[in-house]
């Protein structure tokens, strides 16, 4: 088998087309089996690049020449179909990925590792339980691959939309690395207008010994955000008169529903300052066993503070109104509510260990012991919950904690090959163990600011824990052959559900507890692939995916005479079939790739109204999804130097059934848009210059199951957008590189719920040793 490198860009890693991973340029020989990848010159993915699947990737080298990588999520931006909502740098909370058939309200269906730890945080689905990418820096990433679907036996059904796996730097000599950047936003929307900057600085070191090598890595972020939550009152829900405190500087708007609202003042500006550092040691026990440690820790400090539009008449700031908190504005009465100008705190503390044991002697059999815990050893967010006649006033509030909780994984893993290294099948089999823990305690205080303690508010706790055993055999039937079997047996527990309310612990009934619940599944894989000639393979895939409820979907609802309501005990895992045909087309120096893909997934977790008053999350009795993917990227096209790279996908993602709400059926999936396009060129002026022109683009879509809320184009909407994105960088001497670039060069505005953020100029500074 032919050794090839990872493509230029993230298109089509399964296209195969060689390159150069330094300097970027494509080998001139020609490759003679493209259905499988394989890695030269660096450390192997741990993705299973054997199976005749679409497996994309991107090299530490592409990443600094044609990306603004200011968070680690940022080098997935041209990749075909994945979007993550990303809302501002620095982002922790939010930024959940998106996939083929996935919306960015739907976390759990995607995975993300670094170094083979889980940082997919599913202890929950949703924004609130974004992947854990502060605990990897862009500038120790060597290479992120991308596998899509769940196409590999290997992994849980939280596969469904796409596997993410970064690899982190482990050096083989001595070498250490600075860098500096800054970067600023001038962002207007409403009645703000203002420039948002942040900072940022990381360095790193580490060196091989005999049969030591160690890595250290630290980084420090403090950005500013844009504004993403704004204070607003329906135009309708005023009443005429006199009443209230008479303001000004109220904005007119229309929210998603088209219905006349009024935008008080901006919220959720946040300011977070991000320290990471990592410590990455390995052993070589022998030339084919190594063992190796990492430490991750993440700190982070954030402030959202408010903004107030309305002024009173002598000018000054209104964040309360009256004796009884009301405004009046036009001769219409509104009243205030505490959280309309809720400024909040949050103080996160986290915790990552890997360990993994590994033989790789590339013979008849090889192995791994693997383990990983992630932990939140720290994490408290304080709100208030009375007005404030200003943001900073102490006062009584809420303070969440969810110290305690957290997930940790256990796999052993082997891969046998019957007849050697190159031989006709590739056996890889384990066994499997991921939990998670949800600790989640609210207390209030009369001291929001700094109290450690107070009277109870609530409790929600729970575990979940997937026990899962798989084997997939890949196997070169002919020269021009290849299939991959697979199945994954999965049985999954859900225990220790707990739920309390301060009249639950006044009443003296105290936590409730969730009955326990087991069940297993099985999941089925299968692929083949066919090379027609030396440029034409043709593969399909097929695979089945059960993505089980997590313990935050699970462990929900609130407490009446004793008994726990609003909750769904029968809440069935999804179940997804997904399957793709692809037709590639390799030639020296380009590629074009078209991929059909189709998912049909019964009982999708969404949340939607239990009553008039309660949404709670249920299943939906089935999404189906078809689209089609096109990918081309070309090398020297036209002009030596010049790379190109692009993608366009078409998704039609219906909902086909819905008991619980018969008006959504026939309407799109939220947040999963007809159309998205990449495109990317990138010319290198001599061996110093490299610029780079970037466009990103998607299409209709909702954030709503019935497709209710037409006008994308404001806050709380989903729009459509197109973004542009530039960046030069200049390489000073051996050492030294400069760069400068700019997101969203066209200054779009456009929203996925909170807006993302307006043009922004980022500058940064390296040296390296």
């Amino acid at each position: 088998m032919n050794r090839l490198s990872l493509p230029l860009h993230p298109l089509t890693l399964s296209i195969s087309l060689a390159l150069a991973g330094a300097s970027g340029h494509v080998f001139a020989d020609h490759v003679k089996k493209l259905d499988v990848v394989t890695v030269n010159g660096g450390r192997p993915s741990s993705l299973p690049t054997q199976i005749p699947t679409t497996i994309e990737g991107i090299t530490a080298a592409q990443i600094a020449d044609r990306i603004n990588a200011t968070d680690s999520e940022d080098v997935l931006k041209y990749f075909p179909s994945l979007n993550v909502r990303k809302r501002f740098i620095g982002d922790y909370d939010h930024a959940v990925l998106a996939s083929r058939a996935s919306g960015t309200g739907n976390s759990a269906r995607s995975l993300v590792y670094a170094d083979g730890i889980l940082l997919s945080n599913l202890l929950g689905n949703g924004a609130n339980y974004t992947p854990r990418w502060g605990l990897v820096t862009p500038e120790e990433i060597e290479r992120v691959d991308v596998l899509y679907g769940p196409f590999s036996a290997a992994y849980p059904g939280n596969s469904a939309g796409a596997v993410v796996d970064f690899l982190t730097r482990m050096p083989t000599r001595f070498e250490a690395h600075v860098k500096l950047s800054a970067f600023d936003q001038r962002y207007k929307q409403y009645a703000t207008d203002a420039n948002y900057t942040g900072k940022q600085g990381s360095a790193s070191v580490g060196d091989r010994q005999g049969g030591w090598s160690w890595w250290v890595d630290l980084s420090r972020l403090d950005s500013n955000g844009q504004p993403i939550v704004f204070a607003n009152k329906l135009a309708s829900r005023g009443v005429s008169g006199t009443a209230g405190l008479p303001v000004t500087g109220a904005v007119a708007d229309r929210n998603p529903l088209n219905q006349d609202w009024l935008i008080l003042g901006s919220t959720g500006q946040v300011h977070t300052v991000q320290d990471h550092a990592k410590v990455k040691l390995a052993y070589d026990v022998s030339p084919i066993l190594r063992a190796s440690y990492t430490l991750g820790w993440w700190k982070n400090n954030t402030d959202r503070s408010v903004e107030s539009y309305l002024r009173d008449a002598s000018g000054k700031t209104v964040y309360r109104g009256d004796a009884n908190n009301q405004v009046n504005i036009g001769g219409k009465s509104y009243s205030l509510l505490a959280s309309d100008f809720a400024p909040s705190f949050a103080t996160l503390e986290h915790l990552m260990h890997g360990f993994s044991l590994k033989q790789t002697s590339k013979g008849v059999f090889d192995w791994e012991v693997a383990a990983s815990l992630y932990d939140y050893s720290k994490d408290l967010v304080r709100t208030p919950t009375v007005a404030l006649s200003d943001p900073h006033d102490n006062g009584k509030g809420n303070i969440t904690d969810m110290g305690g909780s957290g997930w940790n994984t256990l796999a052993l893993k082997g891969s046998w090959r019957p007849d050697g290294m190159g031989g006709a099948h590739i056996v890889d089999f384990g066994l499997q163990r991921d939990s998670a823990l949800l600790r989640t305690h609210v207390f209030s205080s009369m001291d929001w600011l700094n109290a450690s303690s107070g009277s109870h508010e609530s409790t929600f706790n729970g575990n979940t824990r997937l026990d899962s055993l798989y084997a997939q055999d890949t196997w070169r039937l002919a020269p021009a052959w290849k299939a991959t079997l697979g199945a994954r047996l999965e049985r999954w527990h859900a225990d220790d559900g707990e739920i309390s309310t301060a009249a639950s612990v006044n009443s003296g009934v105290g936590l409730l507890p969730f009955a326990g619940r087991s069940e297993s599944s099985w999941s089925p894989k299968a692929a083949l692939s066919y090379r027609a000639n030396q440029e034409w393979t043709l593969k399909a895939s097929a695979g089945r995916a059960i993505r089980n409820p997590t313990a935050a979907e699970l462990f929900q609802g609130s407490i009446v005479d004793g008994k726990i309501v609003n909750n769904d005990p029968n809440l069935r895992a999804e179940r997804s079939w997904t399957s793709e045909l692809t037709a590639e087309r390799v030639l020296a120096e380009s590629s074009l790739r078209a991929t059909l893909f189709h998912e049909n997934t019964r009982d999708a977790l969404y949340s939607q109204a239990l009553t008039p008053l309660v949404n709670t999350i249920q299943n939906i009795g089935a999404v189906r999804t078809t689209g089609l993917e096109l990918a081309y990227q070309g090398e020297d096209v036209l002009v030596h130097g010049l790379s190109l790279s692009s993608s366009l996908t078409y998704a039609d993602s219906k909902i086909v059934r819905n008991d619980a709400m018969p008006s959504s059926v026939g309407k799109r999936q939220p947040r999963v848009p007809d159309w998205r396009a990449n495109f990317l060129a990138s010319y290198h002026v001599g061996d110093k210059w490299t610029t780079t022109f970037g466009a990103r683009y998607s299409g209709k879509q909702y954030g709503t199951l019935d497709n209710s809320d037409p006008n994308g184009e404001t806050y709380t909407g989903v729009s459509r957008y197109f973004v542009t994105d530039v960046r030069v960088r200049y390489r000073i001497g051996q050492r030294w590189t400069a760069s400068v670039g700019i997101d969203n060069l066209n200054d779009a505005r456009y929203w996925a719920y909170h807006p993302y953020t307006q043009r922004t100029v980022l500058a940064e500074l390296q040296y390296d040793l």
